[in-house]
C-alpha cells in the first residue's frame, strides 16, 4: 500500500479502533480520532472534518453498541449506527474514498439452522440490529466505494466485552450461570483489525477490482456464550495460571434482558476469504492470542 494513503480511523478509543491503529502502524498517513474529537451522535459535525482530513480511506469502528441500552435509547443509536454512516458514504464519495463500516449479525433474526450468508434475508429482533441495518441500507443507497464487514461477539483486550468480563467475574466468583442456547463465533478485535488492514491492501493493490458491498468477517468456527465462556477460563488458566470457577449452562429464558438476541447468528465467511484472498483464525486461536496480549 502506497505510503501517500491517507487514512482516517473513527472510534479509535473503542476495542476495534484500538487495534485499527496498531494494524494500520506504516500503513500511510494515520489519523486516528476518538469520540471527543469525531462524535458520530452529531453526524453533520463530520463533513467538515472529512473535508478538512481529505482521507483516502475511512475506517469506521465508532457505534452504539450497548445492545440492552439501544431498547430505552433508540434515537441515539439511531443518529450514531444509522445516520451518521450515511454522513460518511456521502463524504467519502465526494473524495472518491474508500469507507470501510464494520456491521453486525444481530442484522439476522436467529431462525437459519446453518451459517447466515450475505443475500439471506435480514430482520432483526432488536433496536441496535435496527439501527445497524440501517446504517448498511444507508452506506449502500448513497453508492460510492465500500465495504460493510458484518461481524460477531466482539471481544478484545481493550474496552468492555464478554472476555474481560468473564475475567473479572472469574476473580470474584467460584460459580457463574452463562446462556448455552444462542450460536455465534466469538471474533476478537485483533482478528477483525488485521483482517481489515488485509483487505484494504488488497483492495489497494494494482489492478485489483474488489466490489463494494457487504462481507463476512467473523473468526472460524461457532460455539455457545457458555463455552465461549469456559474457554476463556480454560486458557486463562493454561497461559496465566488463572483462576478455574465453575461454569453452569443456562437457557436464555432465564436470564431476561431488554434486548432479544437471535439464537444463532453464525455467519458464513466463504465471500469475504474468496473476495479478499485471506481467512481469519479459528476463534480458540483468536482467543489465545487475545489472552496472550492481556
Amino acid at each position: 500500500m502506497s505510503h501517500a494513503q491517507r487514512i482516517l480511523i473513527l472510534g479509535a478509543g473503542g476495542q476495534v479502533g484500538t487495534e485499527l491503529q496498531r494494524s494500520f502502524t506504516n500503513a500511510g498517513d494515520v489519523t486516528a480520532l476518538d469520540r471527543k474529537t469525531a462524535d458520530l451522535s452529531k453526524p453533520e459535525e463530520l463533513r467538515p472534518l472529512i473535508h478538512q482530513l481529505q482521507p483516502n480511506v475511512i475506517l469506521n469502528a465508532a457505534a452504539y453498541t450497548a445492545v440492552d441500552r439501544a431498547e430505552s435509547e433508540p434515537e441515539l443509536a439511531l443518529r450514531i449506527n444509522g445516520e451518521a454512516p450515511r454522513v460518511l458514504a456521502e463524504e467519502a464519495v465526494k473524495l472518491n474514498a474508500l469507507l470501510v463500516h464494520y456491521s453486525t449479525d444481530y442484522v439476522f433474526d436467529g431462525s437459519k439452522t446453518s451459517p447466515w450468508v450475505e443475500s439471506d434475508t435480514t430482520n432483526p429482533l432488536n433496536v441496535y440490529g435496527k439501527t445497524k441495518l440501517a446504517g448498511e441500507q444507508a452506506i449502500e443507497e448513497t453508492g460510492g466505494r465500500y465495504f460493510i464487514f458484518r461481524t460477531s461477539w466482539v471481544y478484545g483486550p481493550h474496552g468492555h466485552n464478554f472476555l474481560l468480563t468473564m475475567l473479572r467475574l472469574g476473580r470474584e466468583r467460584d460459580q457463574l450461570k452463562i446462556v448455552d442456547d444462542q450460536f455465534g463465533a466469538p471474533t476478537s478485535s485483533i482478528a477483525i483489525a488485521d483482517a481489515t488492514r488485509a483487505a484494504v491492501n488488497r483492495a489497494a493493490a494494482t489492478g485489483e477490482t474488489i466490489p463494494s458491498g457487504v462481507y463476512h468477517l467473523t473468526c472460524g468456527g461457532e460455539t455457545t456464550w457458555c463455552r465461549f465462556a469456559k474457554e476463556i477460563f480454560a486458557q486463562h488458566q493454561l497461559q496465566a495460571d488463572g483462576k478455574l470457577p465453575q461454569v453452569f449452562p443456562i437457557p436464555s429464558r432465564e436470564y431476561p434482558v431488554p434486548a432479544v438476541r437471535p439464537a444463532n447468528s453464525v455467519l458464513s465467511n466463504q465471500k469475504f476469504q474468496s473476495s479478499f484472498g485471506t481467512a481469519l483464525p479459528d476463534w480458540r486461536s483468536a482467543l489465545a492470542e487475545a489472552i496472550k496480549m492481556l
